[in-house]
C-alpha cells in the first residue's frame, strides 16, 4: 500500500473514530425525543405507541408556556445586553492600557470558575435584600454575569488575530475613533460576537441552579419548571427537554454556518 492509500485509509478511521465517539456521547441525550412522543402516560423506552399529545400539552398547559415565555424573553434581553458588554469588555482588555487587566480579566472569567452552586448562594444572598428574588430583572442581572464569560473569551479570541495596523491606517485617514470601531474593528470581530451571543443565550436559556435561587410560583423558567416536574411521570417534561435540545443544536449549527461563510467571504 502506498503512502497516500495509508494517509488516506488513516484519516477514514480517524474520522470513523471520531464519529462513533461523538454517537456514543450524544445517544443518551437524544432517547428524549422519543420518550416525547410516546403515547404511554410513562417514561417506558422504547415507546409502545407514539403521539404528539406532550408537545400539545407543552403548549396549552399556562404553567409550561408561562415557563417557555420568561426563558425567551429573560435569554433575549441577556444576549443583548452580555453581548454589548462583553465584547466592550474584550476590546478594552486587549486593545486598552488599563492598570491591573489580568485581575479585572480574572473577575470578569469567576463566574466560569466558581462552582455554580457557589454563585447561585451568593447572588440569593445579594439580591434578596435588594428585592430582586422572583423578578425578571434580576433573572437577566445574575445570567448576564454568566453569560459575559463566554462573550468575553470569544470576542478575545477575534482580536487576537486583528491586526491592529488597520486600525492606524484608518485613523491616518481621518477616521474618528467610533468609524474606525464600527468600519473596521467590528466587521473583523463579528464572528466572535456571534459565537459569545449564541454561547450567552444557551448560558441564560439553560441554566438550572440560579434559577432556582430566584424563581418564585410566579415566575420560573423552563429548566426550573422540568427541575420541579421531575418526579412526576409525566413526559411533558421529555418534550421540553427536546425543545430546549433543538434550541441549543440550533444556535451551534448557526454559528458554525455564520462563522464558515463569513471565513469564505474573507478568502475570496
Amino acid at each position: 500500500m502506498s503512502h497516500v492509500a495509508r494517509a488516506r485509509a488513516g484519516r477514514v478511521a480517524l474520522r470513523a473514530f471520531g464519529g462513533l465517539v461523538a454517537l456514543w456521547l450524544v445517544a443518551p441525550i437524544l432517547v428524549v425525543v422519543p420518550l416525547s412522543l410516546t403515547g404511554a402516560a410513562s417514561f417506558k423506552f422504547p415507546p409502545s405507541s407514539w403521539s404528539t399529545r406532550w408537545y400539545e400539552n407543552l403548549f396549552t398547559d399556562e404553567t409550561w408556556l408561562s415557563a417557555l415565555g420568561n426563558s425567551l424573553l429573560i435569554s433575549g434581553i441577556v444576549v443583548v445586553v452580555a453581548t454589548a458588554l462583553g465584547t466592550a469588555c474584550a476590546v478594552g482588555l486587549e486593545h486598552g492600557r488599563l492598570p491591573g487587566r489580568a485581575i479585572v480579566r480574572a473577575l470578569v472569567l469567576a463566574p466560569m470558575i466558581i462552582p455554580i452552586v457557589i454563585v447561585a448562594v451568593g447572588v440569593y444572598a445579594v439580591f434578596l435584600p435588594w428585592h430582586l428574588v422572583g423578578t425578571r430583572f434580576g433573572f437577566v442581572l445574575a445570567h448576564t454575569a454568566l453569560a459575559l464569560p463566554f462573550v468575553v473569551i470569544s470576542v478575545s479570541t477575534s482580536l487576537a488575530g486583528f491586526d491592529r495596523r488597520l486600525e492606524h491606517a484608518a485613523a491616518s485617514l481621518g477616521a474618528s475613533p467610533w468609524v474606525t470601531f464600527t468600519r473596521v474593528t467590528l466587521p473583523a470581530i463579528a464572528p466572535g460576537m456571534l459565537g459569545g451571543a449564541i454561547l450567552a443565550f444557551i448560558t441564560s436559556f439553560d441554566e438550572v441552579v440560579v434559577g432556582l435561587f430566584l424563581s418564585t410560583p410566579g415566575l420560573r423558567t423552563v429548566p426550573v419548571q422540568m427541575f420541579l416536574n421531575v418526579q412526576q411521570i409525566d413526559p411533558t417534561i421529555a418534550a421540553a427537554s427536546t425543545l430546549v435540545l433543538a434550541a441549543t443544536t440550533a444556535a451551534i449549527v448557526l454559528t458554525v454556518v455564520f462563522n464558515k461563510s463569513f471565513r469564505d467571504q474573507v478568502a475570496r
